[in-house]
């Protein structure tokens, strides 16, 4: 009886030499295979890559292909020659060298498992409550109703939030009763701030307050639609796009900012203001700018005339424009801690009364 070529090799046995059948006889120089299995290496000179070789400690050679890889940049760590190490040690260096080269912390390993990726906050339930306020001031505003009412209402939910979101801040059994009925639409900074409910609310009271109904709409509906879609066109294709620059105009930009979202507040902006001044104005008398009648006499310095000269196609070009513009610049003002709730109505607003004014006295000076 004959063994194999390897064990032969193994063995130091010729190859007709018999094997001895007693079951007792030991073969001496056969060494018992320990527990962790030896690994010998020989790093290549002219290569990034080791490949290890395992070699058992009953010289039977490895399977071909049983090769185990690992790169380093630097090269300037390199393992230890002609020496021996098992395969737990060699693990473990690898591991360490990929841990500093990705700066983990030492002792971390590398699961690619592990390694999640960020998930998007929609903030669907916020913004849904911040859309249904644009079609809530439309119905007001078709159905004839009284903005003085509005302002009533809008400022006796104020009396009644404010002191909430103060106990809210100062009583922690309080703040976690309110999170649980609200909690779906606050965001994380506002746990810890004041609500942007408030802000909100101030943002559209101040609005119908200081600036002629149809100006003090738009701007509500700026508020509740361009800033929805600069969140959520931001949130979707931010990253695709540049950042904005940090000033625009001589004002500061928000560095967290992007293109994508400028631009869905601008075209939002911009048809919001196309859409009811062509459509929706017409249903109320005292517009600030009308299809036939271009700008007001109020703001032409009393001049029926020279409001037409901004009339029709012209004028509403001309309106629908700035108001995009004004929307995508409003929305991405850097203001510190100014909320954007309470800032964008008053700016946006703001902006469209000064554009009117200009629009009046350019049409005085054309006439």
């Amino acid at each position: 009886m004959t063994i194999p070529a390897n064990d032969a090799f193994s063995l130091g046995l010729a190859h007709d030499q018999p094997r001895r059948s007693s079951s007792r006889a030991r073969t001496p120089s056969l060494p018992r295979r320990s527990s962790s299995p030896k690994v010998s290496f020989s790093p290549p000179s002219t290569s990034n890559s080791l490949v290890f070789s395992p070699q058992p400690a009953n010289g039977m050679p490895a399977k071909r292909g049983h090769k185990r890889k690992a790169s380093a940049r630097d090269g300037s760590q390199k393992l230890k020659q002609n020496g021996e190490a098992t395969i737990e040690e060699l693990i473990e260096e690898v591991d360490a060298r990929i841990a500093r080269e990705r700066k983990l912390p030492p002792g971390s390993s590398i699961d690619k498992r592990n390694i999640v990726k960020k998930q998007i906050d929609w903030e669907i339930p916020r913004k849904a409550l911040h859309s249904s306020i644009g079609f809530f001031t439309i119905y007001l505003y078709t159905s004839q109703g009284n903005p003085q009412t509005v302002v009533i209402a809008l400022s006796s939910a104020l009396a009644v939030l404010v002191p909430i979101d103060i106990l809210r801040l100062k009583y922690p059994l309080f703040e976690h009763a309110f999170e649980k009925c609200v909690g779906i639409f606050m965001r994380d900074s506002e746990k810890k701030s004041s609500n942007g409910v408030i802000w909100y609310i101030l943002g559209a009271n101040t609005a119908l307050i200081a600036l002629p109904l149809d100006i003090a709409v738009v701007s509500i509906l700026i508020l509740s639609w361009a800033d929805t879609a600069a969140s959520t066109f931001g949130r979707l294709w931010g990253p695709l796009t540049p950042p904005l620059p940090a000033r625009l105009l001589g004002l500061p930009l928000a560095p967290r900012k992007s293109l994508a979202g400028f631009i869905a507040a601008s075209l939002t902006g911009a048809a919001v203001a196309a859409g009811f001044w062509a459509y929706l104005g017409p249903m109320r008398d005292n517009l600030t700018w009308s299809w036939d009648a271009g700008v007001s006499s109020t703001f032409s310095g009393g001049s029926a005339e020279g409001g037409k000269v901004f009339s029709g196609w012209v004028g509403l070009a001309v309106v629908t424009v700035c108001a995009g513009l004004v929307s995508g610049i409003a929305e991405a003002l850097d203001l510190g801690s100014v909320d954007d709730n309470l800032s964008l109505p008053i700016i946006a607003g703001g902006c469209l009364w000064g554009l009117f004014k200009v629009l009046g006295w350019l049409g005085d000076i054309f006439l």
